[in-house]
C-alpha cells in the first residue's frame, strides 16, 4: 500500500493529538475530591458552637455639647438634651466579638482561642440548636492561643473528638467548620497545604496550613479530616481588609491536646523549664563554634536559680535533648514545655568542639518566668526605665512605641489583659511602613518572643543587632483581633 508524504504527514498528527489528549485523560480516582461531605457535615456541626463575647471599658469625653454656666436659665434643659449625660468618662461602653468554638465532651467542656476570649467579662455559647448558654473560663494559655470553657446543660451534648494530626499530610481533604462574620454553621473545604509552618505567632509555632475558606469568626473552631477527627484548632488567616486570602493556620492538635488537658485538670499550663536563653545558630556561628552544620539552639544565658545553673554554660549548643534532635532552634522551647515538669532529662550539648551529655532536672516554666520577670524589675528599678525608644532606635526603625498604660488600653479598646507596647506612630517613606506596621496597633512580639515593656524590645532589638541579624519578626493586633505577621529589615 502506497502513501503520500501528505497523508503520512496527516497519520503522524492524529496519532501525536491522541498520544497528547491520553495524557490529559482525568482519571477520577486521582483528581476528584470526596463527592460530598454533606453527611459528615451534618453528623459533627451539633459539636460545633458559636462563641459571643462583651467587656466593658471606660467611654469617651462624649460629642462635643455646649457647658452653659450655672446661672443660666437654660442649663437645666440643655442638661436634659445633652447626648453624653450619664456618658461621660465614668461610664462603662461594651465592645462585642464572635468567634467559634468544639464541644469535647458530654459535659459541655469546649475548647476555643485564647484572643477569642481575652479580656471578655461575659461569654455566650450558642449551639446549633438554637440554645444559648453562659460559659465559665476553665483556663487559657496565650502562648498556644488556647482556652477551655465549661457550659451545663441538662442532657449530655454532642462532642467531637481529637484525631492524631502528625497523620494530616500535605494534600489531605479537611474541612472547617465555624462562624465567619456570624454566619454560623458554615462549612468549608480544603487541604492540608503545609505542615509544621512558623508564623511567628508564638514560641512554639507549629502550625498546619490549609487553603478551606477561613474568615473573621472562625477563630477556634475544629479543622476535621475526613474521619471526622479534630485534627487542628483554627487560629489565624493571611488577610487583607478582613477576608480570607486563601491561607489559614491551625494548632495541630497534638500540640494542644496536652494543653487542654492541663488547663481542664489544672486550671493553667505546666511546661518543662529549661531555664536558658537561646538564639539560632547561623552559618557564621557554627564556623567560628567547629560545627559541620549550622543546627541546634545556641545558649547565650543561663538563668539564675533555674535548672541549667551550674549544668550548662552560655555559648553551649543545644544538640539533642531526651533523644530529640534540636535541628532549628524554635524545636527546644517546643520539646522541652511538652516534656513534664520534673522529668530527668538527658541533654546533648556541644562544648568545647566535642559531644557533652548532661542531665536536667526540668522546672516549672510558669514558675521561672516569674523568676525571670522579678529580675527584670530589680534590673529595671536600680537601672531606671525609659518609657520610650531611644531617638537612635526610632529612627532605624521608623516608628514610635508607648507602653500599655490603663489610658491607652481605653482610647484603643483593648482589654486590661492585653499585652504588649502600642505603636504610637510610623513615618510614611520608613522602613517600618514599607513593612506593614501601622501606628494603633499593639506589638506583641519580637523574634517569637512575647514582650510586655518598650525596655523588654530594646533588649531584643539590641541583641538582633549584636548577632547581625538581616531583619526582626514581629506581631502585632488590631482591637477586632486581626494579628499581622511581619518581617522588618534592618538594613
Amino acid at each position: 500500500m502506497n502513501f503520500s508524504k501528505s497523508r503520512i504527514a496527516r497519520l503522524l498528527g492524529v496519532l501525536v493529538f491522541v498520544i497528547v489528549s491520553n495524557s490529559f485523560m482525568v482519571f477520577p480516582g486521582f483528581a476528584q475530591g470526596p463527592a460530598s461531605v454533606a453527611e459528615l457535615a451534618a453528623r459533627l456541626s451539633g459539636a460545633v458552637v458559636n462563641i459571643g463575647t462583651s467587656r466593658s471599658f471606660q467611654g469617651g469625653r462624649g460629642e462635643p455639647f455646649p457647658d452653659l454656666p450655672q446661672s443660666s436659665p437654660l442649663r437645666e434643659m440643655f442638661d436634659n438634651l445633652n447626648p453624653n449625660s450619664g456618658q461621660g468618662e465614668e461610664a462603662m461602653r461594651q465592645a462585642r466579638s464572635l468567634g467559634s468554638g468544639f464541644i469535647v465532651s458530654p459535659q459541655g467542656l469546649i475548647v476555643t482561642n485564647y484572643h477569642v476570649i481575652e479580656g471578655a467579662d461575659e461569654i455566650l455559647i450558642y449551639t446549633d440548636t438554637g440554645s444559648r448558654y453562659v460559659a465559665e473560663l476553665v483556663g487559657a494559655d496565650a502562648k498556644t492561643d488556647l482556652a477551655v470553657l465549661k457550659i451545663s446543660a441538662d442532657d449530655p451534648l454532642p462532642f467531637v473528638e481529637f484525631g492524631n494530626s502528625d497523620e494530616a499530610e500535605v494534600g489531605d481533604w479537611v474541612m472547617a467548620i465555624g462562624n465567619p462574620f456570624g454566619l454560623g454553621g458554615s462549612v468549608s473545604l480544603g487541604i492540608v497545604s503545609a505542615r509544621n509552618r512558623d508564623i511567628n505567632s508564638g514560641p512554639y509555632d507549629d502550625f498546619i496550613q490549609t487553603d478551606a475558606a477561613i474568615n473573621l469568626g472562625n477563630s477556634g473552631g475544629p479543622l476535621f479530616d475526613m474521619e471526622g477527627k479534630v485534627v487542628g484548632i483554627v487560629t489565624a488567616i493571611v488577610a487583607r481588609g478582613g477576608s480570607s486570602r486563601g491561607i489559614g493556620f491551625a494548632v495541630p492538635v497534638n500540640l494542644a491536646a496536652p494543653i487542654v488537658e492541663q488547663l481542664r485538670e489544672f486550671g493553667e499550663t505546666r511546661r518543662g523549664w529549661l531555664g536558658v536563653g537561646i538564639q539560632e545558630v547561623t552559618e557564621e556561628l557554627a564556623a567560628s563554634l567547629g560545627q559541620s552544620a549550622a543546627i541546634g539552639a545556641f545558649v547565650v544565658e543561663v538563668t539564675r536559680g533555674g535548672p541549667s545553673q551550674g549544668i550548662l554554660e552560655p555559648g553551649d549548643v543545644i544538640m539533642m535533648f531526651d533523644g530529640k534532635p534540636i535541628i532549628e532552634t524554635r524545636d527546644l522551647p517546643r520539646i522541652v514545655a511538652q516534656t513534664p515538669v520534673g522529668t530527668s532529662s538527658l541533654v546533648q550539648v556541644f562544648r568545647d568542639r566535642k559531644l557533652v551529655e548532661v542531665r536536667i532536672t526540668l522546672g516549672q516554666l510558669e514558675v521561672g518566668e516569674l523568676m525571670v520577670a522579678a529580675s527584670r524589675n530589680e534590673s529595671a528599678a536600680s537601672e531606671g526605665t525609659d518609657r520610650a525608644l531611644p531617638v537612635e532606635i526610632e529612627r532605624i526603625l521608623g516608628f514610635s512605641l508607648m507602653p500599655l498604660t490603663p489610658d491607652v488600653l481605653t482610647i484603643i479598646d483593648r482589654g486590661k489583659n492585653t499585652n504588649g507596647v502600642f505603636v504610637s506612630d510610623v513615618v510614611r517613606e520608613s522602613r517600618a511602613f514599607k513593612a506593614g506596621v501601622r501606628s494603633g496597633r499593639v506589638l506583641s512580639e519580637v523574634d517569637g518572643i512575647r514582650i510586655g515593656s518598650i525596655e523588654e524590645f530594646k533588649a531584643l532589638f539590641d541583641l538582633a543587632l549584636e548577632r547581625g541579624a538581616k531583619e526582626i519578626s514581629l506581631v502585632l493586633s488590631d482591637s477586632d483581633g486581626l494579628k499581622w505577621y511581619i518581617d522588618l529589615p534592618l538594613e
